[in-house]
């Protein structure tokens, strides 16, 4: 072992010092790779490719790959492998999401496409994906055909969220939908492909799939609200992004709701484009209003139905780390 000291919710006490010491010492084997891995000799296309995960990024996927093979052979070859396809799948999702969303930050640095342009960031989206798929044809058709199903989904989330809820879809159910194939999908696929590779019971790798599915969403719900209540260093991105580009998250479908006179000038502003000035100003009225705590709200039942599930599972340091990580997805908000 290396003698890493472990970061983010591994360093939390309550979490298994011995434990958290060998999926820190996996997590560096799985950089290693993730960078040779994208690594080219053309020197435009190799900083392209390996900007974002130069920026870093707390490896959140490849951690539950890690912790869900506890509950079986954690010395399976397939794990590494495994934890770095997720990681690039969704480094690759991520050079899309800034074309789309036109970001300017992410992971604290310019976006790709604001430094290369939106063709270079697309089409190095689609080579960060291809090498994962070449790690990924050596894993076996069960896992090809998990990670089909779930960029099947990813792409869904993406279609739905950039056409928006039908008429007489209700637009919070639409919202958590998107958040469903977009974000919890790889999340819970994650868990799905330690379980797997490490022979796990079969009850042990459906249950800890659901539960992180249902973190999945917890941890986008946390995110969309530090969007609001955050700062550039907790999020890596500018505060007030999906205000700006008119984007709604479960913060403003609550603003928007309200029946109070008070609220017209932010239910104003909510769902279009807006200027720096504009964007201050929603945010200041957001931060303010009670939508915040029921976002909150929402975020600590999805975590509290993720925790359930971690309960059912055997009474071993991995599930502790799994309830832990519940506790750390609602604290990075607070």
């Amino acid at each position: 072992m290396s003698g890493a000291v472990p970061s983010g919710f591994l360093a939390l006490p309550n979490v298994d010092a011995t434990l958290a010491r060998e999926i820190q010492d996996g997590l560096e084997q799985v950089e290693e790779v993730l960078r040779d891995t994208v690594a080219v000799s053309d020197p435009m296309l190799n900083e392209a490719a390996t900007h974002l995960l130069a920026a870093g990024g707390k490896r959140f996927r490849a951690t539950l790959v890690l912790l869900a093979s506890r509950f079986g052979d954690p010395t399976a070859p397939e794990l590494v492998p495994a934890a770095v396809v997720v990681e690039l799948t969704h480094v690759a999702t991520l050079y899309h999401d800034d074309v789309m969303d036109e970001a300017e930050l992410r992971r604290g640095k310019r976006s790709a496409n604001q430094r290369w342009g939106n063709s270079i960031a697309i089409l190095t989206g689609d080579f960060v994906f291809a090498r994962a798929s070449e790690l990924l044809a050596d894993l076996g058709v069960e896992a090809v055909r998990l990670q089909a199903r779930t960029f099947g989904r990813l792409v869904q989330g993406q279609i739905l969220e950039t056409s928006g809820p039908r008429p007489g879809t209700d637009p919070l159910t639409h919202y958590l939908q998107v958040i469903a194939d977009k974000t919890a999908s790889l999340i819970a696929s994650s868990a799905e492909f330690g379980a797997m590779f490490s022979k796990a019971d079969p009850g042990v790798i459906e249950t800890v799939t659901r539960a992180c599915e249902a973190l999945g969403v917890a941890f986008q719900l946390s995110d969309d609200i530090l969007d609001v209540a955050g700062s550039p260093e907790e999020s890596g991105k500018v505060p007030g992004t999906d205000l700006r580009e008119g984007v709604l998250t479960l913060p403003m479908f609550y603003a928007q709701r309200s029946t109070s006179p008070e609220d017209k000038r932010l239910q104003e502003l909510l769902g279009r484009p807006l200027d720096n000035a504009e964007a201050d100003e929603a945010l200041r009225l957001l931060r303010a209003h009670p939508a915040m705590e029921a976002a909150y709200s929402d975020l600590r039942a999805w975590a509290d139905k993720a925790r359930a599930e971690f309960a059912t599972l055997p009474d071993l340091p991995p599930r502790w780390a799994f309830e832990s990580l519940c506790d750390y997805v609602v604290e990075r908000t607070t």
